[in-house]
C-alpha cells in the first residue's frame, strides 16, 4: 500500500469521503486542504459519460474564468507580419512566425497559450508533435485560430482556459489558486462546469455528468454533489 505524507494525511481528515459537497462548501474546504508550501492550484476533475474515441463525443472547448487563473499567462502569437503589431498592442508576450517556429523546434516552450491566424496553420502544422501533447496546438474550436488576434490575446490574458476530455472521458483543469477568496473559487468553478454542461454531445447517451471532484494540488479530492451541478444548466 502506498504511503501518504503527514501533511496529506492531516488534510485528508478534513474531508468526509461519504459526503457529497456543494460547490460552495467544497470551495471553502479546498483552501484548508492545501499541503504545499507554494500557492496550490484549485483543480477540477470531471468524469463525463462520453466515448472520446468517437469524434462526435469529443468534448472540448474554452471558457473565460471571471477571476482568472491566478498566474501571468504567457501568450505566443504566431502570425504573419501584417498582424504582428496588433498582437503586440494587445499584450502578446512573444510575437513572430518563422523565428518562433524554429525556437519551438529547438525545444523552447516558455509560453502558456498559442494564438495563430488561419493563413499560417500550414507553416505551424509541423509543430503538432511538440504542441499537441502539451495541449498548446492552436484550434478554431477553442478560439486560438482566428483573424481577430487582439480579441484572442485579450481573452487569454484575462483568464480564458481550454479544456478537453482525455481518453477516459475525464476533464482535468485548474480554476484558480487556493489563495483566492472562496467566492472567487466557486464562481470560477461554476463558469467551467456550466460551459461543460452546455457542451453535452447529442450523441451521448445515458448519464452525462458521472462524477466531479475538487482538490488542491497534491491535496485530497472533495467529491461534489453532481445533482447540484446538473441543476446549473
Amino acid at each position: 500500500m502506498a504511503k501518504t505524507g503527514k501533511k496529506y494525511a492531516e488534510a485528508a481528515k478534513l474531508v468526509d469521503t461519504t459526503k457529497l459537497y456543494s460547490l460552495s462548501d467544497a470551495s471553502e474546504l479546498v483552501k484548508k486542504t492545501s499541503t504545499t508550501k507554494f500557492d496550490s492550484s484549485v483543480e477540477l476533475h470531471i468524469a463525463l459519460g462520453v466515448d472520446p474515441r468517437h469524434a462526435d463525443q469529443m468534448v472540448r472547448g474554452s471558457v473565460t474564468l471571471p477571476h482568472g487563473i491566478g498566474k501571468d499567462v504567457k501568450v505566443l502569437a504566431l502570425v504573419n507580419a501584417a498582424k504582428q503589431d496588433e498582437a503586440r498592442a494587445a499584450g502578446a508576450d512573444f510575437v513572430g512566425l518563422d523565428d518562433m517556429v524554429t525556437k519551438i523546434e529547438e525545444g523552447w516552450t516558455g509560453f502558456d497559450v498559442v494564438i495563430a491566424t488561419p493563413d499560417v496553420m500550414g507553416v505551424i502544422g509541423k509543430l503538432g508533435r511538440v504542441l499537441g501533447p502539451r495541449g498548446l496546438m492552436p484550434n478554431p474550436k477553442s478560439g486560438t485560430v482566428t483573424m481577430d488576434v487582439a480579441k484572442a490575446v485579450n481573452e487569454a490574458k484575462a483568464g480564458k482556459i481550454d479544456f478537453r476530455v482525455d481518453k477516459y472521458g475525464i476533464i482535468h483543469t485548474s480554476v484558480g489558486k487556493c489563495s483566492f477568496d472562496t467566492d472567487k473559487i466557486r464562481e470560477n468553478a461554476a463558469a467551467l462546469i456550466l460551459r461543460i454542461m452546455k457542451l453535452k454531445p447529442s450523441s451521448a447517451k445515458g448519464t452525462y455528468l458521472k462524477s466531479a471532484s475538487m482538490s488542491a494540488t497534491m491535496g485530497p479530492g472533495i467529491t461534489l454533489d453532481k445533482a447540484e451541478l446538473s441543476r446549473m444548466v
